[in-house]
């Protein structure tokens, strides 16, 4: 049989041709029928690929319907207590309540310089900077002044985010005779480090514990109002 009868068969009446349809296939493996539109790699997917790729070589918009599916079914993490960092600093309920501001203003920052578009900022990137950050800070509480700044570009970013921070709120409060301690500050960024430990889903595009800074802390800035307690100690208030 001739390729010119096999063709002639989808010619219709008026010339045109009338091709079978090909069927599509996921845009991930290539091979199976895809289900869900997936706006990570703008195309269509099959169930399979959408949740063995997910946040592993898909870079997945963090406002995916399926993506947030997702959340609701992740086992936390099991955190070894031998494999907590920095055991030697308290954070204790009282130390949280007291600095609560603080928390929110720090976490406010690293979320949004995480979710500058086309960052490219994952977690494990928010877990080099916090690292960084302590150790620049214990490093200030030994009487030396280092800058442990990550080798890492992108998490060099959330880095100094975050010390701008810190360096407005120090502002802010020394036009009202106040200083905000060091000792706060690091003890602020380990509970953050401990929260990453607990949200981090091990993926290597993983954002679960940015999402989670998203939706727990208001979008607080340096730029609020910003005094200190009246009582010695009694860390910072954010006034409306």
């Amino acid at each position: 049989m001739t390729s010119g009868y096999v063709l002639s068969r989808y010619v219709t009446i008026n010339g045109a041709m009338d091709l079978p349809a090909i069927p599509r296939l996921c845009a991930i493996c290539g091979k199976r029928k895809p289900k869900r539109f997936c706006p990570g790699v703008h195309g269509d997917i099959c169930p399979l690929c959408c949740g063995t790729e997910r946040e592993v070589t898909v870079h997945c918009p963090l406002d995916c319907v399926y993506l947030q599916e997702s959340r609701k079914h992740e086992v936390p993490p099991q955190v070894d207590a031998r494999d907590v960092p920095n055991v030697d600093i308290k954070v204790d309920e009282a130390f949280l309540h007291r600095n609560e501001p603080l928390l929110i203003l720090l976490a406010s920052a690293m979320a949004r310089a995480a979710l500058i578009p086309g960052s490219g900022i994952v977690d494990s990137d928010v877990k080099a900077a916090l690292d960084s950050l302590i150790r620049t800070w214990r490093t200030l509480q030994s009487g030396l002044v280092y800058d442990a700044r990550p080798d890492n570009p992108i998490a060099g970013r959330l880095y100094t985010a975050v010390r701008e921070s810190i360096e407005e709120i120090r502002r802010k409060l020394s036009e009202h005779g106040q200083t905000l301690r060091d000792s706060d500050i690091l003890g602020v960024v380990v509970f953050l480090q401990r929260l990453e430990l607990q949200h981090n889903n091990g993926r290597l595009k993983s954002r679960a514990f940015i999402d989670f800074l998203r939706a727990f802390f208001p979008a607080a800035k340096p730029s609020d109002n910003i005094v200190s307690g009246d009582q010695p100690g009694s860390g910072l208030i954010l006034t409306p």
